[in-house]
């Protein structure tokens, strides 16, 4: 991966959602050493306030902007750009992160489990980036989505899931097309099993979980679950200058998972 010079991002206004932990979080971190103005936005204002304790304030880089909110919620989602704009001025790059996991298959899933999946995982990302655009296209900047394996990949067990993240793999790239010519970058990380608390939260047990990260050595060809820096290095070199002539990609940051097939 690109190594950064500790000003690659400055001057530059960050958005990411769900910056209160796991790879938001991450992401948050990296982008703040990288000499970017941050807003963090999520629905822990002391995760969040953990985050921004952790950040990196290089000098002349303003403290990290906090803003709580729920993303499904119109008028929450609607607050969280406009304070973001009034507070810095601008906005340079959008990073959609916020998303939830939930185990259900056709046999055992509801439509309120598809519209909760969908609600946060598509639809808070649409409406949030067709807020955004005006401003991404004035600063010519870009959007990076965070997507999963499971949007290039099927797998059981995981339907409203898997369905969702491929949407957002197709938003990514219809989107990309929509603003190419405004010079507005769009694309996505599509991460594998990465160790935060997604799949807990999506109700595992922790018994559960560690056999599902010990189960990931054989499942991701690199031999291990990634770490959330990984994923946030990533997501800065699709945000970066270094990515200039890269728009509508879905790269996969998953170990070769999305290359393997059972044998």
């Amino acid at each position: 991966m690109v190594s950064f010079s500790a000003m690659a991002f400055g001057g530059k206004v960050v958005l990411i959602t769900g910056a209160s932990s796991g790879i938001g979080a991450a992401t948050a971190v990296h982008f703040s050493q990288l000499g970017a103005s941050l807003s963090l936005t999520g629905r822990n204002t002391e995760n969040l306030n953990k985050v921004a304790d952790q950040c990196t304030v290089l000098e002349d880089q303003p403290k990290p902007f906090l803003v709580t909110g729920e993303l499904t919620n119109e008028a929450d989602t609607k607050r969280i750009l406009d304070s973001t704009v009034k507070h810095f001025g601008k906005l340079d790059v959008l990073i959609n992160n916020a998303g939830i996991l939930e185990a259900g298959g056709i046999e055992s899933t509801s439509v309120e489990q598809y519209d909760r999946l969908f609600n946060i995982n598509v639809r808070s990302v649409y409406h949030l980036t067709m807020l955004a655009v005006p401003y991404l296209i004035e600063t010519k900047g870009n959007i990076v989505n965070v997507s999963s394996v499971n949007g290039m990949r099927s797998f059981p067990g995981v339907l409203s899931y898997c369905m969702s993240k491929a949407a957002l793999d197709q938003f990514t790239r219809c989107v990309a097309l929509d603003l190419a010519p405004k010079k507005v970058r769009v694309n996505s990380v599509n991460p594998g099993v990465v160790v935060t608390e997604l799949q807990k939260r999506g109700g595992m047990d922790l018994e559960a979980y560690e056999k599902f990260l010990e189960r990931s050595k054989q499942t991701h060809a690199l031999g291990r679950p990634g770490q959330p820096d990984e994923v946030a290095r990533a997501i800065a070199f699709l945000a970066s200058d270094d990515a200039s002539f890269i728009t509508g990609e879905t790269l996969p940051v998953d170990g070769g998972r999305h290359a393997m097939c059972p044998r």
